[in-house]
Formats: C-alpha cells, structure tokens, sequence
C-alpha cells in the first residue's frame, strides 16, 4: 500500500490511530515500543516512559497514542516519515492473535478502517502531486521552447550580419558560397531546410551534371533552390538552367533567390512555367528585410508560391502587399 500522507495527519485520521494502536499492544510498554519502532526518538517519549515506569496506574494506552501521534503532527515534515511509518505498520497488521481477545475482532475493523482513510486521503494526494507533476512539465516545455527562441534569436543575428558582410566581398566565387551557406542555416533556422547543397555525378563517368544549392520544404511540398549573386536582373539563359532540373523531377517547385532581380523576359519564363511547375522568385533583399523586422521566412515563401500557384505572379512581394 501507498502512503503519502503530508505534513499532518488529518483529524478522521488521527482519531482513527489513536483508537486502533492501542487495541493491537496488550501492554503499556508495547504501545511505546510500536511507536519505538516505528522510528518515534525516545526523547520525544521519555516523559511518557517514566510515567509508565514509575505510575502506570494513572497513564492509560490511549492517552500514550494521543500523545505520541499530537507531537508528531505538530511537528509537521520534520516527522513525516514516521508518521508514514506508523500508518504503514497499522494499515499492514494481520497478526491479531497478539491483541487481547475481546479486542480483535474490533481491532480488526479499525484497521480495515484505517486503511479506507489512508487510500482515499492518498488519492487526493496523488492527484495533486500528478497536477504538480504536469504544472512541472509545462513549465519545463515553456522553458525549452524559451530556450529555443533565444537560439534562434541568436543563430538569425548571426546569419543578418553574415548575410550583411556578404555585400563588401569583392571575391564573387568566396561571396556565392557563403551566401549558399548562410542562406541554407537560416532555411534549417526556420525549419524548412531538407537538404544542403550537393552534385549529382554522371554515372558514365562524365562528372558533375547538376549542382544543386539546397531543397527545401513549405507545407509538405519540396523545392529546389537556386540561389544567384550577379551584377544584372537574371534573365531567361540563367533561369532556365535551374528550371530544366526542376522539371526533371517530379513534384517539386523552385525557388530562386537573386540578389539582383529579374528581367521581365526572367519573369515571364518563369510565369508560362507555372501551369506544370509552382516556381517563386525571391530577392535576398526580401530575406534580409525578414531578418531586420523578425519576419517568417517560411511565411514569406508561403505568400510567394500561393501567389504564382493561384494568381500566376511569379515575382510577388508580400511586403508591398501588406501580408507580412
């Protein structure tokens, strides 16, 4: 049997122990030695053991019990596993052979009685420590999440001032790769980023055939990302690389993210695709704007690829529309 009682013994509880222990010790001193048993110091029974010793006549089993079981209360958690301990000891008797005869059958019942206390006392308990338990859980979640905002917060301020040094590197092949990279953390920051970049080699033998600079996820559905830093808006010759792999594949979309535009030859390419390809282009302008407001970048891309699925704009800014 579970026992958790806390802090006190509750009044039904107690008058219940003071009634029941001493029917199951024939003697005075065996009432102690219970209690002694149980883990109660001499010290806080040694006025009662006089008295049993040197005037047995004038202190009873029951007024030892009520002593004994008020001190310990009054104590509260600093005795708390005696008490425990007690109500065990009583809760588990089965030897009633050792209680006077005319008291057993009695004996007996109070403890049965006890019992039905302890567990319905227990239950309470047990419900508000399972409350306690799940208000702990919550506040552990709330803290992990916390935590995790303040990592996300950190690891964005550190790809906005990667993606801030990027415009005064003069080496443009060490500028697209860092740009692939950071870009890439700041896909996986959000959660959307499924895979970095990778080749995909000719079997034949003939090397590399397709370089791709990362796949991303918007609400179940994968895209391929093209990522371009040139001097001039990307016309149809640089698209159409990208939207050759895009339309090798199937079920997946493209995303472009240009750091110089797009020429309106660029974005008509990309429209007439549309009917067989969702294709979103994107500015890095766009994704450092997200960054400098705390925006969603997954909810930047998500207006963008509603706009070119449902409304055929390739091209569309969420930030002139209002959306973000």
């Amino acid at each position: 049997m579970h026992v958790d009682i806390i802090h006190h013994y509750p009044p039904e509880l107690m008058e219940l122990l003071i009634d029941t222990i001493p029917l199951l010790c024939r003697s005075k001193p065996d009432v102690l030695l219970f209690f002694r048993g149980a883990g109660v110091s001499q010290r806080l029974m040694s006025d009662l053991a006089e008295r049993v010793r040197t005037h047995r006549k004038n202190i009873g089993k029951y007024e030892i019990a009520r002593v004994v079981l008020t001190r310990l209360n009054d104590k509260g958690e600093t005795t708390l596993r005696q008490r425990r301990e007690i109500v065990k000891r009583v809760v588990e008797f089965e030897d009633f052979s050792a209680c006077w005869p005319s008291d057993q059958l009695k004996a007996q019942g109070l403890v049965s009685n006890v019992g039905k206390v302890v567990n319905v006392k227990d239950s309470f308990t047990r419900m508000r420590q399972e409350r306690d338990k799940e208000r702990q859980e919550r506040i552990q979640v709330k803290q992990k999440e916390a935590e995790a905002a303040r990592n996300r917060r950190g690891e964005l301020a550190k790809l906005k001032r990667e993606l801030f040094a990027l415009f005064v590197e003069p080496d443009p092949h060490k500028r697209g790769k860092a740009l692939e990279g950071a870009l890439n953390r700041l896909f996986q920051a959000s959660g959307m980023l499924v895979r970095e970049a990778f080749t995909r080699s000719s079997g034949s033998g003939a090397g590399v055939v397709e370089q791709i600079d990362g796949v991303v996820e918007v609400d179940g559905n994968p895209y391929l990302v093209e990522m371009k830093w040139h001097k001039k808006p990307l016309g149809p010759d640089v698209l159409a690389q990208h939207l050759v792999r895009v339309f090798s594949r199937a079920d997946v979309g493209a995303i472009f993210i240009s750091e110089s535009g797009y020429t309106p030859a660029g974005i008509e390419q990309c429209r007439e695709a549309l009917p067989s390809k969702t294709v979103v282009l994107a500015t890095l302008q766009e994704i450092v704007r997200v960054l400098e407001e705390d925006k969603s970048l997954r909810d930047l891309l998500k207006h963008k690829i509603v706009a070119a699925s449902v409304h055929k704009e390739p091209f569309h800014d969420p930030f002139a529309a209002g959306q973000l």
